[in-house]
């Protein structure tokens, strides 16, 4: 099963209305699932990587899982800031993550495997060796809460533009899927920023893209939506991006510490601007203070975030008794 899409809202309707129209449920110890397998998609337009339904439109835990992966940890208390709840039950000691991918890209048994992989492909274009691993032989030597569902990250130039094939051994497709596709489509976008090439398509593999029975409800309820609009993400900007990476990063230390970040004094691109902004928003809407989340909304350089920053509002208006769980 093979499907292309421009958007990652396209992929998702397909994926969805073909898991829940599956009659076998599996039954496991993470509960009971629908599944396709040996599942592939290829997004032609890897900027459209934001969801833009009710609800799916996750762009603050998306942002956040990002971060966590680009801050080289595994930290619990990182990645429950921003994803209350659900790495708990993931972690062996209630500190770190096994299935956190943040050491594994930047110190990998002493390796930085994204530095690796820039540098190969400044000096081979025609490389097919530029492949990060993060699934690792270790983790099923003993029985971990979890451990990586992205198996490999391979990274190709062809026609000036950088293409990125995502292998996975296992994908939640109502969860996972989406936060998945914003961060890796996030890095190819900064390592094609980086070996000065083009942004090219998004290929994902899954051995398993599974829905869990808990979900079938919610995936109807994105289905009964209809599509989306198409809106990408704005353009990176030029030359090498990791400054404003770490920038960004650190930023999002402060604001999770509560403190005020200047950012006139940041030096950073609009791009990267609302991006903090975006992290203010989150913020903010955990502060349940609507008059701050307004002025964000009107500071945003880009109009795309908007519908976002707006659907806290619309929380924040909502009795209490009428607010659902908390998701991704």
């Amino acid at each position: 099963m093979c499907i292309e899409s421009d958007t990652l809202d396209d992929v998702m309707n397909v994926l969805l209305g073909r898991l829940l129209a599956q009659e076998q449920v599996i039954r496991a110890t993470r509960g009971s699932f629908k599944e396709l397998l040996a599942v592939s998609f290829c997004l032609r337009k890897p900027r459209a990587r934001l969801s833009r339904s009710e609800g799916k439109g996750k762009i603050f835990s998306a942002l956040g899982e990002f971060l966590w992966y680009m801050s080289g940890d595994i930290k619990l208390d990182y990645i429950d800031y921003y994803v209350p709840e659900r790495f708990r039950k993931e972690s062996d000691d209630n500190i770190n993550v096994r299935s956190g991918y943040g050491d594994r890209l930047f110190n990998f048994r002493g390796l930085n495997q994204i530095d690796n992989v820039i540098s190969l492909l400044k000096t081979n274009r025609s490389t097919r060796r530029a492949v990060i691993q993060l699934y690792d032989a270790q983790d099923i030597a003993k029985k971990y809460k979890s451990i990586p569902c992205t198996c490999t990250l391979q990274f190709i130039i062809r026609d000036d533009c950088l293409h990125l094939i995502t292998s996975m051994r296992s994908n939640d497709a109502y969860i996972g899927l989406p936060h998945d596709v914003f961060s890796f489509t996030m890095l190819q976008e900064i390592i094609a920023r980086a070996t000065d090439v083009e942004v090219g398509e998004y290929r994902h593999f899954a051995g398993s893209l599974h829905l869990y029975d808990c979900q079938f409800a919610d995936a109807q309820a994105y289905l009964d939506e209809g599509f989306q609009s198409e809106i990408e993400m704005p353009q990176m900007p030029n030359g090498d991006q990791w400054h404003s990476v770490r920038t960004l990063e650190e930023l999002a230390q402060t604001i999770r510490e509560g403190k005020p970040v200047d950012l006139a004094a940041t030096g950073l691109d609009e791009y990267w601007k609302d991006l903090v902004r975006l992290l203010q928003a989150y913020s903010a809407s955990r502060r349940r203070d609507a008059a701050e989340l307004k002025k964000l909304k009107a500071e945003m350089h880009s109009p795309v975030y908007g519908m976002f920053i707006e659907a806290r509002l619309d929380k924040l208006s909502e009795p209490r008794s009428q607010r659902p769980a908390r998701t991704r």
